[in-house]
């Protein structure tokens, strides 16, 4: 476990725990900002999402089966969702509903506004999704998902058993007819996703191969072309779930080493130019407060936020 008592927050500004790899970076720093740790609980945290109607945070905590919600306006955190079927992903669609990603159940559902619950993806071609892992919407109201075995490796973040699909496959279904199509299955364990800001291009974290990379594609409607490397991650990297803003700028969380947990920033060129120093393995993040300038990071026992001075994309 961590110890709780380790962390401190910064007294001082510029926060130290902030380091600009590249000098790029410093414009997205804001000096009198540093990391704030919001709670600490939780036994894997993943899968964070805004809610800036209701402000407040959700993110996963999948062996513990919930969702958890933290309350701008008065620091409370409760369970939103238990249990949660083990979910993991989370985002919302363009008319404000959530998306979810659940391990136990082996689906992709969504959250209509009355409550009810609309099964988005629960098989494909017969067979069962193995464990629906990250999630993003596209702005033609498409839903892309990624869908690993995690959650059917063992009974520590879902139920254990045989896959039914292979393990490389990424999936989209289409916002208008609901139909679920293959867009890639040649990525090993496909993980985090997100596209673009302009969407023309796909980013894909392939979180099996050694060491793990993160892969880029064209977006041909609804397909994707032309793998590629878009960064070649260096031993005991390990990118996990990450959010784009405005600028292009990937944040991705990081970590399995004191010298990588946190956050890691690179530009839409693949350099990196920034980290954010956590105390433990960051597995997601996702934008938020009133202008989307908030980074929220679920970390692997704990949630911290940190202003910046970007913003992430609308609908990421």
């Amino acid at each position: 476990m961590t110890d709780d008592t380790r962390w401190q927050p910064s007294l001082r500004y510029p926060d130290p725990s902030i380091v600009a790899l590249d000098p790029s970076f410093k414009r997205y720093q804001l000096p009198l900002s540093a990391v704030e740790r919001l709670y600490h609980g939780t036994r894997w945290g993943e899968g964070p999402v805004w809610l800036g109607d209701a402000r407040c945070l959700l993110w996963s905590d999948i062996p513990n089966n919930r969702v958890l919600k933290w309350e701008e306006e008065t620091g409370a955190v409760s369970a939103w969702r238990k249990p949660s079927n083990n979910a993991n992903g989370h985002t919302r669609d363009r008319q404000g509903r959530i998306i979810a990603c659940e391990h136990g159940g082996r689906r992709v559902v969504r959250f209509e506004h009355d409550g009810a619950i609309t099964v988005i993806a629960s098989h494909f071609q017969g067979k069962r999704l193995n464990s629906p892992n990250d999630v993003v919407v596209k702005s033609d109201g498409s839903i892309w998902f990624t869908d690993p075995p995690f959650g059917i490796y063992g009974f520590y973040e879902g139920e254990k058993t045989a896959p039914e699909l292979p393990h490389t496959n990424v999936y989209r279904v289409d916002g208008t007819t609901g139909e679920i199509t293959l867009v890639a299955d040649d990525i090993n364990h496909p993980n985090g996703l997100a596209f673009s800001p302009d969407e023309r291009i796909l980013y894909i974290v392939e979180s099996r191969s050694e060491p793990r990379n993160i892969l880029a594609y064209d977006v041909d409607g609804a397909t994707i072309r032309n793998r590629r490397t878009f960064i070649a991650c260096q031993p005991g990297e390990t990118p996990d779930g990450f959010r784009v803003d405005i600028d292009g700028n990937l944040w991705c969380g990081w970590g399995m080493s004191p010298a990588f947990d946190g956050i890691r920033v690179f530009n839409s060129a693949g350099a990196p130019i920034g980290h954010i120093h956590l105390p433990e393995r960051c597995a997601n993040v996702a934008f938020g407060g009133r202008h989307r300038n908030r980074l929220f990071m679920a970390a692997a026992q704990s949630l911290y936020a940190l202003y910046v001075n970007t913003q992430g994309v609308a609908g990421g």
